[in-house]
Formats: structure tokens, sequence, C-alpha cells
């Protein structure tokens, strides 16, 4: 196959998980207002699960029907720290004032969450290279924990909000009362149809690239897989900052990461030769360690909330955040197994 024709079949992916993503977004915000969720909430669950479903997708064909779990493990670490590389553009769109300054502190609940999730990640992938992942048949015993987590941090989140942002519903009541609960349910169908699809025929399409352009899939996985996966990321993030919804995308962002390591465990339970982070290069370890940093940087920075602005007005919790994942790529692609 010519290396143009990949190239060109990745391209279409990205257009059509970013198109489709946008509706997605669009109608799972008009499905939060009709069934009356609100705050934050709507960004850590819904449109975090909404955006993130590229990534669930993918990684279940990864492992069940491609059979590159490197890929699957590298779109959802790779996922991890493009997300919060996200935040890098959303405090250069902040023109005013560093984002961690606007921002809730709320969002250091969800963050802390996802810190302890992704060093779960990593502390198995470590054990998966000195002596292996203690196993229940062939599901790591990581998965029953992170799934359990997961629970516990959705229903934290939860109380914390319902107890911070009552008004919230209120505020939003009306916006889409041109469209009804089920013609939005039937588009968010439609257009989560096409994310299926394109979430299906990416990690063939990355394996594809990896052999012709000879790189190491993790690498493809954790680059370009996951930047693919994580456009309606951009989109959302985007979107919310122009209609002033710092919060909303922030809470996306954040919780996106907390979802993306419970579909770890999904594509786990469906990997049928043993515990997934057995069965991958030991360089995801990296990416894992890469995401701890990155969120540590954004706790401190929504803890300490500085003003101070820097090179063109990005503030040093941005800076640090770009460093960090661009030395993450760099070892990728120079040492990933």
């Amino acid at each position: 196959m010519a290396v143009w024709f990949a190239w060109l079949q990745f391209l279409l992916c990205v257009v059509l998980i970013g198109v489709a993503g946008t509706y997605l977004s669009r109608y799972g915000d008009v499905i939060a207002e009709k069934t009356g969720l609100g705050g934050t909430w709507i960004g850590l669950i819904l449109l975090a699960t909404v955006t993130s479903l590229p990534e669930l997708i993918t990684g279940v064909s990864s492992v069940t029907l491609a059979g590159t779990p490197n890929i699957a493990v590298g779109d959802v670490l790779g996922s991890c720290v493009f997300n919060l590389l996200i935040l890098v553009i959303l405090d250069f769109l902040q023109r005013e004032e560093s984002v961690y300054s606007r921002a809730s502190q709320g969002h250091i609940l969800s963050a802390g969450f996802g810190l302890i999730l992704i060093s779960i990640v990593a502390f198995n992938l470590q054990l998966a290279v000195n002596g292996g992942v203690p196993r229940f048949g062939h599901v790591g015993i990581y998965t029953p924990v992170i799934l359990l987590l997961y629970a516990v941090a959705m229903r934290t989140v939860f109380f914390y909000e319902r107890n911070h942002r009552e008004a919230f519903h209120e505020e939003r009541a009306e916006r889409y009362a041109d469209v009804t609960l089920r013609q939005a349910g039937q588009r968010y169908a439609m257009a989560a149809g096409v994310v299926v699809a394109a979430g299906i025929w990416l990690p063939f399409v990355g394996e594809q690239l990896a052999r012709l352009m000879g790189w190491h899939q993790t690498f493809v996985g954790t680059l370009f897989v996951a930047a693919a996966t994580s456009v309606p990321e951009v989109v959302v993030t985007i979107a919310a900052v122009r209609i002033g919804a710092l919060d909303l995308a922030i809470s996306n962002l954040l919780g996106s990461n907390v979802f993306n390591i419970a579909i770890l465990a999904v594509d786990d339970l469906l990997f049928l030769n043993g515990p997934l982070l057995s069965n991958v290069s030991p360089m995801h370890t990296v990416s894992a360690l890469s995401a701890m940093m990155m969120t540590g940087i954004v706790i401190v920075g929504l803890f300490y909330r500085p003003r101070k602005r820097f090179i063109r007005g990005v503030g040093w919790a941005a800076l640090f955040l770009l460093v960090i994942y661009l030395l993450n790529t760099s070892i990728l692609y120079l040492r990933g197994g």
C-alpha cells in the first residue's frame, strides 16, 4: 500500500471524528439540558463520555479486531497527555488572565482522581516488566480497581457539584428550546454511528502507518491515533471558551482523562490473551508518568492560581505542560518499543 493512501485514510478518520464529534457534543449538551443534568457534571460525565467515544471504539477495535494492543494503550495514555496539552491552547485563548485564576477549584477533585487512576496504570506497567501483573483469569487485578475508583470518582464529583452549583440548571433552561429530546437523541445516535465507524477503522490505519513508516506502534498510538481521537475534545474546548463556559471546557478535559482510564479497563476485559498491560511495550510507562506530571502541574495551577504571564501571554503552567508533552513525544519516537 502506498504511504500517501495510508495518510489519506488517517486524515479522513480525523475529519469524520472531528465533524461527528461536534454534533455529538452539541446534542449531548441538548440531552443534558432536557434531562435536567447540570453544572460541571455535564462536562465531567456527559461531554467527557461523548468526546471520549472515539477512544472507546478505537480501543475495543484494537484489542478485538486489529490485534494491536499497543495502539489501544497508546491511544488511551496518549489521549490523556494530549488532553492536558489542550489546556495550553486554553490558556493561550484566555488573553486577559491565566486560565487557572478563573477556573473553579472544584476541578482539583476530578484532576486528583485522574492522577490516582493514571498512577495505577503506571504501577501495573512496571509490575508487568518485573514479574507480571496479578490477575483474575485473563483480566488484570487493576481492572476492577479502576472501575470501582471510576464509580467512586463520579459519585463524589456529582455530590460536590450538586452542593456547589445548584443554580446551573436554571441558567441554561431554554438554550435549546427549538430542539426536542427525541430529535437530539436521534441526531446524537447518527453522529455516534459515524464515530463508531471511524473508531473501528482507525487502529487498522495506525497499524498500516506504523508498518509503512517504520515506526513503533507505541509511538503511532500515543501520538497520531491519540491526536485523532482527541479531536472532539479540541472542538468542545474551543466552543466552550467562545461562549464563556470555561469550567465546562476544563471539566470536559479532566473528565475525559478519568473516563479514558476506565476505557483501559474495558479494553482489558475484552483482551483475551491475558492482562492487557502485560502484553504491551513498557515504554507506555513514559506516557503514564508524563500524564501524572502534567496532571500534578494542573492541580498546582488550580490551587495556586498564578496570575503572571510570560511568553506571548502564556503562563508558567502552560509552558511546563508543553515541555513535558514534547519530551514524552521525543522519547517515544527515539526509544518507543
